[in-house]
């Protein structure tokens, strides 16, 4: 289990550019990203397998694509029990606070890539302890509730 993609964006709504690094700041988010703040999706994950199956699928997608801010690899995040705590890097810890969410109407995203898969597969989190984090850092479930 490990980060193979960290992105950011300045705005909400719509693809997030790649970067090798970013800091996790406790209870805000990626420093630098649109949507770090004080609320529950403070972090978005997206598995990068789920990525790699919409591309396989016809779709002109890569990472950040979706507006995910962490694309990790062998985690089924979607079977992850809300308040699940991970630990991303040395010293990042996280809780899963939301999995999926409502699209109120088709984003950028959805009309850019041809799909969004966020709505189904993405994963939300809030950070409980700051930490840089890199492309290739480990991934640890510490708690599962």
């Amino acid at each position: 289990m490990k980060i193979v993609s960290i992105a950011i964006s300045k705005k909400k709504g719509t693809r997030k550019t790649p970067v090798q690094e970013a800091f996790l700041t406790e209870d805000h988010g990626i420093q630098g990203d649109a949507h770090a703040g004080k609320w529950h999706r403070q972090i978005s994950f997206l598995a990068s397998e789920s990525i790699e199956t919409a591309r396989s699928q016809g779709l002109d997608v890569t990472f950040g694509d979706f507006a995910e801010n962490i694309a990790p690899t062998g985690i089924d995040w979607v079977q992850m029990p809300i308040g699940t705590q991970v630990r991303l890097g040395e010293t990042a810890l996280v809780e899963i606070t939301q999995i999926g969410k409502e699209c109120h109407k088709k984003c950028a995203i959805y009309y850019q890539a041809g799909d969004c898969i966020m709505p189904r597969e993405g994963v939300f989190a809030r950070v409980l302890s700051p930490g840089k984090i890199c492309c290739g850092d480990a991934i640890e479930v510490v708690t599962n509730p």
